[in-house]
């Protein structure tokens, strides 16, 4: 072992050191004992030792109570955390423990940490007041190893070009591992090694997704760069395959029967994957009895078969402007679970006995057989209750009026209507758009809605009182956290600028206040940059086992029992509450929660997706407009630029402030604003500008517009 030591060397040195001394209990050991515990032998590398522990207690990272020995002092010079990295190079590291600070990484000491990879950082010793600064030791967890990008192929040698922007270093590929990919094809490339001392990674082809710029390419593209796979394994195919659609009547035994009762589902026009109908009657008693029908896919998809790994792991269906990427395969998604018309299915349902005020007399949770009678689009369904005529009239109407008086209760409890502007694209044949619309949620959504809610509240309220303390249920509940105060403070501040008044003074008067804002910005040019605003300062929802309530919805328990087709947590819901019908004990909560966790980490990851396809469709709608002009309203501030959201089209592009050339503008965060250091000119959230289409950059999912000043 040379005495003279790299500095990444010297970090590895010192944390073994650092083990052994904690390892001591605080016993001082000197630098022979310390040798000895790891095996060194060699003097010159037990003199090295001797110098670290020297030159370590000098800078107060070990004590020296007695000369010569030594313990340690901070058990704080390592923490683990995650990469955060900067465009220039640079990262920080989150660290695990929410109570440490961030700590800054340079380039050269992130030793092939990416961005998202879990790692171990040595933190060295603070100079008065400067930031935490440190270098990555060890790799503890890769993010991920598969990148997206085009290919670049010459004489001797290809690298590709990867498009995620936190992804600074081309990967190089050897020609041998280029798995038949051509120059300028867009590729899934997986790291395979990267050397000592190497400043690219080398990696292998494992995918051509296909020519850059086509629909399907950049599509999987998206999917792939969020780690969702492009098809099922045939194991999980076969096994779904296998499913027999025909109901048995083996299956309906024990099943309560609603064949004959009236059942209907109501869905978009263009869906095929039916995981809901609504069952209705008039009781002997003039109540109502509603049923919520949902598809019994616990029934088919059996715990750590090859459909429940792959379910588990996709955890969600993946939404993208112009597919549906699910959860399940098609024979399930749309076949043998999908609620269809006129053939009998398996469900398990939530059934209430509703008074004309729309309060829950009785309720069942249990299996059940439907036979559907009809299959509604959302329009349709919207068309017999604006002209109170047509099919099942008298039910949806009934239906209708009852999830008024619902979602009128909802609120006055506290829930808060967060309505922003849905929009969608007209696309062609080939998947370009040629056109953008407002999707409007009409009765027909909020009423299928309001019974979907309903049925969520009752089962997690069902399993939520069960048991208390220690003898608790085991569940996966939805929770929402009530906001963080600071945050709604600062867009209290904002929104008072527009003439709306935030009331803090309780959860309850907030979500009042919040909810007069939203009727009253509804079809204002600032509604989305309000909505989104007001959205941001909630906390974000998630699946967990603990008994919380959703502040958003103002329900003491909520869970999500109603889309098992599309959401694992719901197909754990099931199971869940079957196993707890037939009192057997509660489940295991550790394991329920780390399925929660990932749950809610796949949910984003999906969110993601769907909004990088939306980033797409809107650049590739606005490429052929390069050079024209549109209002629209500032939608977002940075230190680097300005998000403008066009009136017209919805589509969102940047200002870049080095092309705004009659002052030098910073940010003013608190404030969300930019403004100008010599003329104090300034362009605030929510302000209408005039804007010309600059630059689309396709790869990049990205739009330059320049502003026009006036």
């Amino acid at each position: 072992m040379a005495k003279k030591k790299s500095s990444h060397l010297e970090v590895v040195l010192i944390q073994l050191i650092s083990d052994v001394l904690q390892k001591s209990n605080k016993e001082a050991l000197n630098y022979k004992q310390v040798s000895a515990k790891l095996n060194i032998t060699d003097a010159e590398s037990r003199e090295t030792i001797q110098d670290i522990l020297k030159a370590q207690a000098r800078k107060g990272v070990f004590a020296e109570p007695e000369k010569g020995k030594y313990r340690l002092k901070d058990l704080k010079t390592f923490l683990t955390g995650k990469v955060d990295m900067t465009t220039d190079g640079s990262a920080f590291v989150i660290p695990d423990d929410e109570f440490e600070k961030d700590v800054f990484v340079s380039a050269r000491k992130l030793h092939t940490a990416l961005h998202g990879d879990k790692v171990k950082v040595y933190i060295y010793a603070k100079k008065s007041g400067r930031k935490n600064e440190g270098e990555v030791v060890e790799i503890i967890e890769r993010a991920k190893t598969d990148f997206i990008g085009v290919i670049r192929i010459s004489e001797r040698y290809a690298f590709v070009n990867i498009d995620d922007r936190k992804m600074l270093h081309d990967i190089f590929v050897p020609l041998s591992d280029l798995n038949g990919a051509k120059n300028g094809q867009k590729v899934q490339v997986s790291i395979a090694e990267w050397p000592e001392g190497a400043k690219n990674p080398i990696g292998r082809i494992m995918h051509i997704l296909g020519e850059q710029g086509e629909n399907n390419t950049e599509m999987n593209a998206i999917l792939a760069q969020y780690g969702f796979p492009l098809s099922f394994p045939a194991e999980v195919e076969n096994e779904a395959n296998a499913i027999p659609e025909q109901v048995s009547a083996a299956e309906i035994k024990g099943r309560r029967d609603f064949r004959n009762t009236v059942t209907f589902t109501i869905d978009p026009a263009d869906a095929k994957d039916f995981d809901d109908a609504i069952s209705f009657k008039t009781l002997d008693n003039g109540n109502y009895e509603v049923g919520v029908h949902i598809a019994d896919v616990s029934h088919y998809v059996k715990p750590n078969s090859s459909l429940d790994k792959e379910a588990y792991a996709r955890a969600t269906s993946v939404y993208l402007v112009d597919r549906v990427i699910p959860m399940l395969p098609e024979r399930l998604s749309n076949g043998v679970c999908s609620l269809r018309p006129n053939e009998d299915k398996l469900c398990f349902a939530a059934v209430f006995e509703l008074d004309d005020k729309a309060n829950v007399v009785t309720e069942w949770f249990g299996r059940t057989v439907i036979h559907s009678d009809r299959r509604f689009s959302y329009e349709e369904a919207q068309e017999v209750i604006e002209t109170k005529t047509g099919d099942y009239a008298a039910e949806i109407l009934k239906l209708n009026e009852l999830a008024y008086i619902l979602r009128d209760r909802k609120f006055k409890n506290g829930a808060i209507s967060f309505e922003s502007t849905e929009v969608k694209f007209k696309l062609d044949e080939h998947g370009k758009p040629i056109g953008v619309y407002v999707k409007e949620r009409k009765d027909a959504h909020k009423l299928i809605e309001d019974f979907m809610l309903l049925a969520n509240k009752k089962v997690a309220e069902f399993i939520a009182k069960k048991g208390k303390g220690k003898q608790k249920y085991t569940f996966v509940y939805r929770s929402h956290d009530s906001p963080n105060l600071e945050n709604l403070g600062s867009f209290a501040l904002f929104a008072a600028r527009f003439g709306y008044k935030i009331n803090m003074k309780s959860d309850k008067e907030i979500a009042k206040s919040l909810n007069y804002l939203m009727e009253d910005v509804e079809g204002k040019k600032e509604q989305n940059v309000l909505t989104q605003l007001a959205i941001r300062s909630m906390a974000k929802a998630i699946y967990t086992t603990k008994k919380t309530s959703h502040y958003g919805l103002a329900f003491d328990h909520y869970t999500h029992f109603t889309s098992p087709i599309r959401r694992y947590p719901d197909v754990m819901v099931h199971r869940l509450l079957a196993a707890y019908l037939n009192n057997e004990k509660s489940a295991n909560e550790e394991e329920y929660e780390v399925a929660a966790s990932h749950s809610s980490a796949m949910e984003k990851r999906a969110a993601d997706a769907e909004r990088a396809s939306i980033k797409y469709k809107q650049a590739e709608y606005l490429e052929e407009n390069v050079g024209n002009i549109y209002s629209g309203i500032i939608s977002g501030v940075t230190e680097w630029g300005m998000y403008v959201e066009l009136t017209e089209n919805k589509c969102e592009g940047m200002i870049r402030l080095r092309d705004i050339t009659d002052d030098f503008y910073v940010l003013d965060e608190k404030n969300y604003c930019i403004v100008g250091q010599r003329k104090q000119k300034k362009y605030q959230l929510g302000d209408e500008v005039q804007v010309k289409v600059k630059k689309v950059d396709l790869s990049k999912r990205q739009i330059d517009f320049s502003l026009i000043q006036q």
